[in-house]
């Protein structure tokens, strides 16, 4: 295992990456990065920084004309929002459960994710958040729902409140402004648990379809892709019918999802897979097609073969070329459209919340970052949001953000931080 020393440096809120032990120099970033070959890790490189938390009057850096504050505090280890339409907020906190160690890299790996507070007990739960007067700090917490198998996707269509389990879709009645919803709910989908463990919601804009990312049990087909069957996945739900189908596959670890209002298009983050070097290959934000092949595990960014993987040369010819890559092994999990005139001095495009790596020699992501839109499309390269959760030495982790939403009042932005059990509020200065 590779524990290296820190090989960044913060300047004007910007990671700028150092040229040491073979790190390469730039961030493979935008519609046509520069991915270095890649360079096979016989033992995987692990690397994380170990969880602080945030200190009383401590918070995250913002950009200029930004100021944050927390708008909630107190919670174990948040990891989605969703902001109902009465101006409640929904938080998911939940954790990933460690499946029993095989090998000594597993050993390693739950020790390192049990000092980054990755892993552990899972709350289960679903809190709302009340800010009732208006001043973005929430007053009011309830326990909304319960009980369910770590929650993370959530959606509200019509009156029904749809749940993202790892196992599943669950759907519970529901009605503007209720505090606590109770009972088994109602099944709608099966998914298996497990590996990449999230299950990412969003709804059709007309109503009619939910989305659920469902992402790959291993790194890259490791237990044969019969274990994969249904993974790796963007599935789509008819409500009317109740009859679900993979919408697009290929996709490693689809998180976070959004709908870009000018083209109507879904787009979303993925996570690409690990082994191959610090920037190699890059997450990425892509549009995503219907009855799309992304490429995972066969090959990635396009038809780059992942010779590790025994190969399908039919699929990696239909392989789709992602948007934008991300930079690699930034763990970009959130996603949302910002519409102009959130934010002062950003546009309109996408903000997306980079939990930060675990498979690098320098550690990467560990923050909020805004890629701007023109045209239905990525228009320049991305800028720092939000930042400051790593320490300077990047041995401490004082936050780790995730999801991301636009805020009850339209003019802010909400940003769930697992490691700070936080959820914190940025808006104009």
């Amino acid at each position: 295992m590779d524990f290296l020393a820190k090989a960044t440096a913060l300047v004007g809120g910007t990671m700028v990456a150092m040229r040491r032990f073979g790190a390469p120099r730039t961030q493979a970033l935008g519609a046509a990065p520069a991915i270095p070959p890649a360079r096979k890790q016989g033992i995987m490189t692990l690397k994380m920084p170990t969880a602080a938390g945030w200190a009383p009057g401590h918070v995250p850096d913002a950009a200029p004309g930004l100021k944050v504050a927390a708008f909630a505090t107190g919670l174990d280890h948040p990891r989605w929002t969703l902001v109902l339409p009465n101006g409640d907020v929904l938080v998911a906190e939940s954790k990933e459960q460690p499946a029993p160690p095989r090998t000594l890299m597993d050993r390693a790996a739950q020790a390192t994710m049990r000092r980054a507070r990755a892993i552990g007990t899972s709350a289960n739960r679903i809190s709302l958040w009340r800010d009732r007067d208006g001043d973005g700090v929430a007053e009011i917490r309830e326990v909304f729902l319960d009980g369910q198998n770590q929650p993370f996707g959530m959606a509200l269509v019509d009156g029904t409140f749809y749940v993202g389990n790892t196992d599943g879709i669950v759907a519970f009645p529901y009605q503007d402004g209720q505090t606590r919803l109770d009972g088994p709910g109602r099944r709608l989908v099966d998914f298996k648990p497990g590996g990449h463990w999230t299950r990412s919601l969003i709804a059709s804009p007309d109503g009619r379809r939910i989305y659920a990312g469902v992402g790959s049990l291993s790194n890259i087909g490791d237990k044969g892709m019969e274990a994969e069957e249904g993974r790796a996945a963007i599935w789509e739900l008819d409500l009317a019918s109740g009859k679900a189908r993979i919408f697009a596959s290929g996709l490693r670890n689809a998180v976070g999802m959004a709908w870009e209002p000018s083209t109507g298009v879904l787009w979303t983050v993925v996570n690409e897979r690990d082994g191959l070097g610090d920037e190699t290959p890059p997450d990425y934000l892509t549009s995503v097609q219907d009855g799309g092949f992304y490429g995972w595990p066969y090959c990635y960014w396009g038809q780059t073969v992942d010779d590790r993987v025994p190969q399908r040369s039919d699929l990696v010819a239909r392989a789709i070329t992602p948007d934008y890559a991300l930079g690699g092994h930034t763990a970009s999990l959130g996603l949302c459209w910002m519409p102009e005139g959130t934010l002062p001095g950003f546009g309109a495009g996408m903000a997306i919340g980079q939990h930060g790596s675990w498979n690098r020699s320098t550690l990467s992501g560990y923050r909020v970052i805004f890629v701007p839109f023109a045209g239905g499309r990525p228009s320049g390269p991305p800028r720092d949001l939000l930042w400051g959760f790593l320490s300077g030495d990047e041995r401490q982790a004082f936050g780790r953000p995730v999801g991301v939403a636009v805020g009850p009042d339209g003019r802010s932005l909400l940003v769930a931080d697992d490691v700070g059990n936080a959820v914190w509020r940025v808006s104009g200065a």
